[in-house]
């Protein structure tokens, strides 16, 4: 069981947007609530993950189950990112831009919670499309994916990390 708890305690959790969702059925309107969290562990590790049930604290509960299933890992250059990325989701659209150290997060709510959840210090981000928070998380996600290394672009090509960088 103590294992159990040091993975619980690895990831910080962010909730991004909580929405309040009715079903009509013949009785009336069911209502539920939906959840939408962010989880990381500042070291490149980020995930995002949706919940929903009658109450609050449950939706987040599984939202952060969700978020735990589908982490993905994030090259950190220094303090930013190695290079310009955009991420596409549905109508959102978000541009990635690496930053001098010092910057700071230059980034909207939504794509805010997942950069500082990876870890990420100094980068600069631009939103296009949709302000949907499911939609703008996801396309940061996205972004964030299509990041590579220069030690994973020169084993690639099979070169040294000297003749990518020039």
């Amino acid at each position: 069981m103590a294992r159990r708890e040091e993975v619980e305690k690895e990831f910080k959790e962010r909730l991004v947007s909580i929405n309040r969702v009715a079903k009509t059925v013949k009785g009336g309107r069911n209502i539920r609530f939906s959840a939408l969290v962010v989880v990381g562990d500042g070291k490149g590790r980020v995930g995002a993950g949706m919940g929903k049930a009658v109450e609050i604290p449950e939706a987040i509960r599984k939202a952060v189950e969700s978020a735990k299933k589908q982490l993905i890992n994030v090259p950190i250059v220094d303090t930013s990112i190695p290079h310009q990325a955009t991420g596409y989701f549905g109508t959102s659209k978000v541009v990635l831009i690496p930053a001098e150290e010092g910057s700071g997060v230059i980034a909207g709510g939504a794509a805010r919670a997942v950069l500082e959840m990876a870890g990420i210090r100094d980068i600069r981000t631009k939103s296009f499309g949709s302000p949907n928070p499911i939609n703008t998380v996801k396309a940061t996600l996205e972004g964030l994916k299509q990041l590579r290394s220069a030690e994973e672009v020169a084993a690639m090509r099979g070169k040294t990390v000297e003749e990518i960088l020039g």
